[in-house]
Order: C-alpha cells, then structure tokens, then sequence
C-alpha cells in the first residue's frame, strides 16, 4: 500500500495517499485536476511559502497560461477547504501563496475516503512490445501526453504522472490499483513497430469489477513520430472523453444520492446523443438540479448553456436570439470565473458566429483551440463559421481536421452537416446529398440534418425520399417551418442570406409547412 503523509485542514483531510480532498464525514470533496495539483503542491510544502512561478511551472508545465488561471485554481482551493479555506490558505501579495496546517491528529492514517472520486483514471505505462528501445521515448511519450490531455475532460480527476510509472514493467492487477490510488477506471495498452507500421493496443477497465469496459487498436504507417503521437493521443482523448462520461452517467443513474456531478454527467451524456427537444429538456434538468446543489459548479453552467446554443443553431424556437442571447450571458458570466476554459470560449464562438460576429467568434474558437488542442468542434464551429461568411470552399479542411483528430466524435454528424450546407450554397447538391446521408447515418436524433438533407433531395429531383426524410425531421421538432428557418438567419453576410434563398423552395418541395 502506498504510504504518504495526509494533512488536516480545518474540518479537511488532504489525503496525499488516495489523491483526494476530504470533507468532515470522509466524503470526497470534488476539485478539478488543476486546483488539486495545486492543493496537493502547497500541503506538500505545508508551512512554507510557495513562490507563484515555481507553482504556474508545476501545475501547468504542459501549456501557457496567465496567471488568471493560478488565481482562478486558488479560489477552488479557498471554496473546497470550506470554513478554514480563507484563513488557512495565505496570499503573500507579488510572492506566492501559504497553506498553514494543524498538527495531523494521531488517527489520520485511518482515515479513507468513502467514495472514489468522478471520472478518476490513471493512465499505467504503456509497454513497448516490439522490443526495440528506440520506441521507449515514443512509447512513454503517449503515455505522458495521454495523462496531460485526459486531466482536460471536465470533471476528470487523473493520477499523476510520476505515480503512474511507478508502476512500469510491473503485472497489473487494476482492482489492487483502484485500491491503493482511489480511482474508478485504469487506461492501460501497448505499442508495437512492425516494418513502417505502428500498431496502438488500448483498453479501459473498471477497478471496482475488473470488467473491461473499451478497447481500441489503432494502425498508423509510421512517419513523424511527434506528429503522429499527438494524432493517436488525441482520438484516444476525444474517444475516452465520450466514454467516460456515458461510464459516469450510468453510475450515477444507480446512486440513492446523487451529487452535483452526478447529475453533471448525466445531463453531458444525453447531450452526446444528440439534438431533440425531449434529450435537451432533460439535459437542462440535471443541469439545474446540479447548479442547485452546486452553484460554483462551472462544468454545469457551461453545459446548461451549451443547451441554449443547441435549441438556437437547431431552429427550434421562434427567436433563436432569445436562446443564443441567454447562452451568450452565462457563457461571459463562467469566462469572469474561469478565464481558460476551453469549452465555454468555444460555445461563446459559437454563439458569436451565429449573431453576425463570425471573426470574434472564429477567434473565441482558435482561443479555445489554444487552451485545448483535442477539442475537435472547436474546428468545426470555424467551418460553420466559414460557410456563414460566405466561403463554402474553406469548410471541408477544417471538418476533416476535426475528423482526423476525433473520427468517431458524438458531435462528427454536426461536422458532417456543415459540410453539406458548403456544397449546397454552391450547387454541388448531388455532394451535399453524400454529405447530409453521413449525417443521419451518424445521428438521427437531429430534426435540422433532416431538413437540410430534404432540401438536398428536393434540389436534385429525388421528391418522394425528400418528404419521407422531411417528415421524419418533423417527428424530431413538430414546431418547424419555413417561416421560422426563414426569418432567423444566422448572420447578415450578404453571400450568405443570397445563397440561402433557394433552400427555401426546397423546403417547400419537401413539404415542410410554410408556418
């Protein structure tokens, strides 16, 4: 069993044996990586000041931040001590911080956490099984970036790196692991050359059964080894992203008594399946009941607005401002509080793409891009905003860059469908077709794929698929029409508003009712 010492703070244990934060009755006190790291640095050096530079270079060594982000993690900190948080963690002005601590009580190696942190992983060393140590670099490499970019999921709690390779070269037994570290899921795999391919070997097992809950293999012809680190690193990120999170909401849906993240993820999980007014009603409930239970919880206000922005690029309100202008305030409100938070900057370009600010909204998604290079529909929303300014021929590159990174993303049936909107404001309708079918092939749950699918088919003369596909769309949103489609344009780009005039008459071909 791994021994370290764990610190009082207030009616607080910072247990450094299991990595988590205790409150008065044993819980876990939820902290995201970030703020943890920083917790776990300053109880580390309990005591003793804790310069702001050596903190910014060991908390975020794998990115460049401001030190908004050291201030934003502090405040985590202060809420997550609770009472003892203001008094116990000292700011010494243009210096550093202090954590000042009790004596540890006499007991405390007895205490353990009741529950296991959300979303805990640890990502074990991946083993080079081609035998040839020049692979070693590239192979701890994975591992190591793997562990940097799944602390990016949003609720994630990930062992570190060094305690990770303590493990190297040595059996695992995941249930033991889950044991001594107090984490719900084990990423383990393994890497081998053979001739100019490379072949990736991944698994994710749960540490409470044992079971092995994904696997995935990957094939790549052999080239750039960063270059194709980084490819492989993020499609394993972006495919664990989505997993997790439907792991998380099914534990959660069996919990008597869910917290504030629980309910997090289950509302995350229903978004993941797609865009209908019934799945984005009781995402919002969740995220509601979350924010009531926690209303510092920045991951819920970010995903409750994300519902907004879905019901106005969806089309399914008369005024798709309204939606788009509540989302808009929400998203400012969480960026004052988390300055660098990917998600909510690409949300917010999102939003400014679709309200006529297409450059500051592709900036907030570059801005994103920035934070969190895995974050595929961050490329995505540019696409759309490419087409919304009227340059259809730019949009494909950057959906297959979001595809190349996270090919079988939940949100890949949005990519495919801009795509389709950038050939049919050109008259390549036969290839929108192609485009708008891969679309539903990949989520039916999307009333608007369907309508721009209709349009297509009316276009190229197929009429009877077209009004089968539309009336299905009006299954997913029995409220739409053209009129509405019609008067809630997405921006006021001249190309734009020219090209969209005859989507209209395909609408009509399709039989989709006027108003």
């Amino acid at each position: 069993m791994l021994k370290s010492p764990s610190i009082a703070v207030g009616d607080r244990i910072v247990d450094l044996v299991h990595g988590v934060l205790l409150d008065e009755r044993g819980d876990v006190v939820p902290l995201r990586p970030r703020a943890w790291a920083v917790l776990r640095l300053l109880a580390a050096r309990a005591g003793r000041l804790v310069g702001k530079d050596e903190i910014m270079d060991e908390v975020w060594s794998d990115c460049e931040v401001t030190e908004d982000s050291l201030v934003q993690a502090i405040g985590d900190v202060r809420r997550a001590l609770g009472d003892a948080g203001r008094s116990a963690l000292k700011t010494l002005p243009r210096r550093g911080y202090l954590l000042v601590v009790q004596e540890r009580p006499p007991d405390i190696e007895e205490v353990t956490p009741t529950s296991t942190p959300h979303l805990s992983i640890i990502v074990l060393p991946f083993a080079n099984i081609g035998g040839d140590s020049a692979e070693d670099d590239f192979v701890d490499g994975v591992t190591e970036s793997l562990t940097t970019d799944l602390s990016r999921i949003a609720g994630s709690f990930v062992i570190a790196r060094n305690t990770a390779f303590s493990y190297k070269g040595k059996a695992a037994d995941v249930r033991q692991i889950g044991r001594e570290l107090n984490v719900r899921y084990v990423l383990e795999g393994s890497v081998q050359r053979a001739g100019n391919r490379f072949r990736l070997n991944a698994q994710l097992t749960d540490t409470e059964t044992g079971s092995h809950m994904w696997a995935e293999r990957f094939d790549k012809e052999a080239g750039e080894l960063f270059d194709m680190q980084d490819e492989i690193v993020s499609r394993l990120a972006n495919t664990l992203n989505a997993e997790l999170i439907a792991a998380e909401a099914r534990r959660a849906a069996r919990s008597p008594r869910p917290d504030a993240m629980d309910l997090y993820f289950q509302g995350r999980a229903l978004q993941n399946k797609g865009v209908t007014r019934a799945l984005l009603t009781q995402a919002a409930d969740f995220f509601a009941q979350s924010l009531a239970l926690d209303p510092s919880n920045i991951e819920a206000a970010v995903a409750a607005a994300q519902v907004e922005v879905s019901v106005g690029s969806a089309f399914m309100a008369d005024d798709v401002n309204e939606h788009f202008g509540i989302a808009e305030t929400a998203l400012n409100t969480a960026l004052r509080q988390a300055p660098n938070h990917p998600r909510a900057h690409m949300l917010l370009g999102a939003v400014l793409i679709q309200t006529s600010r297409i450059a500051n909204g592709i900036a907030q998604c570059r801005r994103a891009l920035a934070l969190d290079p895995n974050l595929a529909d961050a490329h995505g929303f540019i696409g759309l905003g490419k087409y919304q300014s009227g340059q259809s021929q730019e949009v494909e590159g950057h959906i297959q860059e979001a595809l190349r990174i996270s090919p079988r993303d939940t949100r890949a049936f949005l990519w495919y469908m801009f795509v389709g909107l950038a050939k049919l404001s050109v008259h390549l309708d036969r290839e929108a077709v192609d485009w708008f079918r891969r679309s539903l092939e990949l989520n039916r749950n999307h009333a608007l794929s369907h309508f721009h699918f209709a349009i297509a088919l009316a276009l190229v003369g197929d009429l009877k698929e077209a009004r089968s596909i539309a009336k299905a769309g009006l299954v997913l949103d029995p409220g739409f029409t053209i009129r509405r489609y019609q008067i809630n344009a997405k921006g006021d780009n001249p190309v734009y508003l020219a090209r969209r005039q005859r989507y209209f008459e395909g609408l009509r071909l399709a039989g989709v009712p006027e108003c």
